[in-house]
């Protein structure tokens, strides 16, 4: 099918896309150096600005994939909600949506959404389709379980006007455990700009990915390694994290310093997410109804749920749908990164020290010793 990528970013969505048999023939993305890696590596793809200037989408889309502004949702943003000023934007694909009716609509998001304000934003996405006439599902997944060794959730949002969105969405669930953690054995992920209320723990794997921190510090996570050592990934491997080949970001060093690609590959979308999406497009499994309870109005907003034309429905299925288990973290690295630097590592720990989280045995003792070796 011919997608329309709304929101496009460096094109994870579109990349996964196109690897499951779909063809990109528009993107719309406002930030410079991200239409420079879109140009790069999209090149039959028209190109345009600002969504908000779109009057149109082209005739023949028959999908619109959209990881739409997260700034708002997220616990790291400003939490404005749907309302903001960047996440409120995707009231732009619905009006886009309303003119040309695509057959499918795909969307991204921090699944902190379904908490902020009482799952408000989630709320306005769905009645804003079904309004259009579009069954929905939505499903929360982790990037774990599709072989990169990164614990990201994120909610997606199929939407179709002919098909069922939870034969695409709901039909794959294969449960994968997660690792203990096991300092000295395996290593170790977490955000060295953090300390005092989150520190984005993950065993064998790196936190989420993302543009920048609580204290707006637009950083890579650092990892604690079986030596002892603690580095800053390298960016090639973050971008491989994403599923993404070995600088795909490297065309925005035209028009902005190195440092920026960070912040576009922590907005972006996970690539073998997106593929598996579009294979499921490609091909609908059978949904199993057995998995629906009722949606009552006033509960917490679940972590899967789907509209079949005349009522909401809770879906039981976890964030798995491949289970395909990663490689260890230190063997999925290619380069060796750059150590967490002395004021950097004192800075993190000074903050643990202020805070009343409950840390690893052995994690802060490893971080004195790496500050020890540094100083």
């Amino acid at each position: 099918m011919k997608t329309a990528g709304l929101f496009a970013g460096i094109g994870g969505l579109e990349l996964g896309l196109t690897r499951a048999g779909h063809q990109t023939d528009f993107v719309c993305e406002i930030s410079k150096p991200a239409r420079e890696v879109l140009r790069r590596h999209l090149k039959n793809a028209d190109l345009f600005g600002d969504i908000r200037d779109l009057a149109d989408l082209p005739a023949n889309i028959d999908i619109v994939a959209a990881g739409f502004p997260c700034q708002d949702l997220s616990q790291a943003g400003a939490t404005a909600g749907i309302s903001g000023a960047r996440s409120g934007l995707v009231n732009e694909i619905f009006r886009l949506a309303k003119k040309r009716r695509p057959r499918w609509i795909v969307l991204e998001n921090v699944p902190f959404m379904l908490r902020l304000a009482d799952g408000a934003a989630m709320l306005h996405v769905v009645n804003s389709l079904e309004n259009l006439g579009y069954r929905w599902a939505w499903r929360v997944v982790d990037a774990f379980g599709f072989g990169v060794p990164q614990r990201r959730e994120r909610v997606f949002i199929v939407a179709s006007t002919e098909g069922d969105p939870a034969d695409v969405l709901l039909v794959d669930d294969a449960v994968l455990p997660r690792p203990d953690s096991r300092i000295g054995t395996i290593a170790h992920g977490f955000y060295w700009t953090e300390g005092r209320g989150g520190l984005g723990w993950a065993a064998n794997a790196v936190p989420t990915l993302k543009n920048g921190s609580t204290v707006g510090i637009p950083s890579p996570p650092a990892i604690l390694l079986p030596n002892g050592r603690i580095i800053k990934p390298d960016l090639r491997d973050a971008e491989r994290l994403q599923g993404f080949p070995e600088d795909w970001t490297l065309p925005t060093e035209k028009v902005a310093p190195k440092q920026a690609r960070w912040g576009l590959i922590g907005n972006a979308v996970c690539v073998p997410i997106a593929t598996w999406i579009g294979r499921r497009l490609a091909d609908p499994g059978t949904y199993d109804r057995r998995r629906d309870s009722s949606m009552l109005k006033g509960d917490k907003l679940p972590r899967a749920a789907r509209f079949d034309g005349s009522k909401r429905m809770v879906v039981d299925i976890g964030p798995d749908p491949i289970g395909l288990a990663p490689p260890s973290l230190t063997s999925f690295l290619r380069y060796p990164g750059v150590p967490l630097s002395a004021r950097a590592t004192a800075g993190f720990l000074d903050r643990t020290r202020r805070s009343t989280l409950h840390f690893q045995p052995g994690f802060l003792k490893a971080v004195e010793a790496h500050l020890a070796a540094h100083t």
